[in-house]
Formats: structure tokens, sequence, C-alpha cells
């Protein structure tokens, strides 16, 4: 068992390492934009895996709304974000509102208001539909999703969202720092809501909701509170991936990318928090860097037929059938990553090679 200050020696260690790497890629990002590219999107992803795991993973509720909610968040950055002289080109088609035409925020503010919308939504749509359980709340929640996507490309919301011309120009992150910092903040805040009293609650709701009941807990209210929440940091995560993408449309909040998360989040394991973020890079990353599959492949003059666009799903899905075989409950299960556990894999590592040295060593 490791002693509270090495932990934190080795916390600030880890740290200062990954400052410097985002230093020295910050330094060369010419040379490494692809790489930052891949960093930037998977802490994204991991945000919203995250907000995702806090309804699903910790309270029980099996949510499919993610993709709507970020939809909110993203649209709420890139409408107050544009600058006003790049609206023109922006809303060129059916012009912009005069409610927003004249207002600019800060990139900071537009966030915040992004999550602050998409709560707000969270909280209405919540009164109807936290009342169903399991199967139920997913389509109605997945239909919920929907259904703030075609209204934010409906011909009526031109003058607001652009339609389904959606929005261009959208200022993007001047440093990997900042997606890193604000993602970093936001998994923090949920990590310190799950382990308050609230956290506790949402727990019990989880394991035995007709328990929870008798101890107390009021059933509706804390579903709720964990609805709200969840969806406010999901637009949060919204409003970031429009800053790094730049461009943003309907069909970038299509039901495949509420999926792509519950992946992850299933991958890095239902109830915990560094299992959502390390799926998140691994799955980010594992389809970025096989995307050499999707590229034809020549040995000589003979061309090999299974290399072509696509293969590269393939590969992907076969790797995650391999890891759900060997961890049925995800890489991390329910459990969070620690010092002792990650020493410990290495000692027991360490000592199963010395006792293979030392059996091999006994034969001679």
């Amino acid at each position: 068992m490791i002693k509270k200050s090495p932990k934190i020696l080795l916390n600030i260690i880890a740290v200062a390492i990954l400052v410097g790497i985002f230093f020295f890629l910050q330094q060369n990002k010419t040379k490494y934009g692809y790489t930052i590219s891949i960093l930037e999107r998977s802490i994204i992803y991991a945000v919203v895996a995250v907000a995702m795991n806090l309804t699903n993973g910790f309270t029980g509720l099996f949510s499919l709304g993610q993709a709507g909610f970020m939809a909110i968040g993203a649209y709420t950055v890139g409408i107050f974000t544009i600058p006003l002289a790049a609206r023109e080109g922006v809303y060129y088609i059916n012009g912009v509102s005069d409610v927003i035409g004249k207002i600019e925020l800060p990139f900071i503010p537009a966030l915040l208001l992004g999550g602050f919308f998409a709560a707000l939504v969270a909280g209405l749509i919540g009164v109807p539909v936290l009342r169903l359980k399991s199967d139920y709340l997913a389509i109605a929640t997945l239909g919920f999703s929907e259904i703030i996507r075609a209204v934010i490309a409906s011909p009526q919301m031109d003058l607001i969202t652009n339609g389904s011309y959606g929005l261009k120009k959208i200022p993007r992150f001047s440093s990997i720092f900042i997606p890193f910092i604000l993602s970093a903040i936001c998994i923090l805040l949920m990590v310190l809501l799950i382990k308050s009293s609230y956290g506790r609650a949402f727990k019990a709701i989880r394991e035995d909701e007709t328990a929870a009941e008798a101890m107390g807990i009021s059933l509706f209210k804390h579903k709720e509170i964990s609805f709200i929440i969840s969806s406010f940091f999901t637009g949060i995560a919204g409003g970031l991936l429009a800053s790094y993408m730049g461009s943003i449309d309907s069909g970038t909040f299509r039901i495949t990318l509420t999926y792509d998360i519950l992946l992850i989040v299933v991958l890095g394991g239902m109830g915990s928090v560094t299992g959502s973020i390390l799926a998140s890079f691994l799955v980010t990353a594992g389809r970025e860097w096989l995307r050499f599959f999707d590229q034809p492949l020549m040995i000589g003059d003979w061309q090999v037929p299974l290399f072509r666009t696509g293969f590269r799903m393939v590969i992907f899905s076969i790797l995650l059938m391999m890891v759900v075989l060997f961890y049925s409950k995800g890489i991390m299960g329910d459990k969070e990553f620690s010092w002792d556990s990650f020493l410990g894999f290495f000692k027991r590592l360490f000592s199963r090679k010395q006792k293979v040295n030392g059996g091999v060593s006994d034969g001679k």
C-alpha cells in the first residue's frame, strides 16, 4: 500500500510529464497536427463519456440522448462565437435574426451558456421521460435527441441555426491546453459530485430503487438531478467539439454519435470514470491509427484483396470483440485507477519473470 505523500508525488510527476508532452506538441504544431487533433477529440469524447456514465453507470438510467444535448451546446457556442464580421458569409442564404445578429460572446461564457441550455432542455424532457424505465427510457431519450436535431435543421430555424446549411467560421482552439484544461475541470467536478452525498444516492438508486426509496431518497428528484447535470456537461462537450471542428451541421450529431459514446462507456466499464477516459483515447486513436487498412496494399505486383475502404472498421470491430471477451465488464469494470494497482501489476509481472527465470536455472 503506497502512502499518501508518494501518491501526491506520483500525481505531480504524471501531470508534469503530460504538460511537457503538450508543450512539445504545441511547439511543433505543424509537424504533429494530426496527433494533436486525435488527442483533442479524445478528451472531448471523454467528457461526454463520463457524463453519460453519470446517468447510465452510476444512477442506472439507460439514457441515449447525448447527441442531442451535444448539438445544443455546439450550436450555442457556434452561434455566439462566430465573429460579427464573418456572419454575413455564414448566414448568406436567409440572413441572421436581429436577436442574435449583434451578439458576440467570448468562448467561456458561450460554453457555459450552451451547457445551461442543454441542462434546461434536459430538465423539461426529464419530467415525462424519467418516469420510464430501462429500454423505454432509452427509446424516449433517443427520440428526443432526434427531435432536437430535426428542429435545429428545420427551415424555420434558418435565421438562428442556419438550418441544414450548418455553421462555419467558428473560432478554433488556439492551444492544445485549452480543451484539456476545460475537460479536466469538467471531469473533476463530476468526480466530486459522484463522491458527494448525491453520488451515494445515485449509486443507491442504481443498486435497488425500492431500498433507496425506503431510506428516504427521492427517486424522481435524484434522477432529474443526475440527468440535468449529465446533460449540462454533455452540452459543454458539444461546445468544445464545435470549437475543435470549426464548422458543424445537424449531420454531425446523428444517432451514431451517441452509439460511439456508449461504446466508449461500455468498453471502459460502467461506473468507472477512469475507464471512460482510457476507453475514449483507445477508441478514438484506434480508429485513426488503423486507417492504413483502408489503403491498397501491394506485394510486388499482387494487391492484397482485403485492404480496401472499410476494412479498417472490420479490424477495429474484431479488436473490440476480443477486448470484450477478455474484459466482460469493460477494461476497468466498476473500479478506478490507483497507483497501488498500477504498481502492483508491474510487481506481479516482475515476480512472475523471476519465478520463470528461477525455474529455468534450476532445470539447468
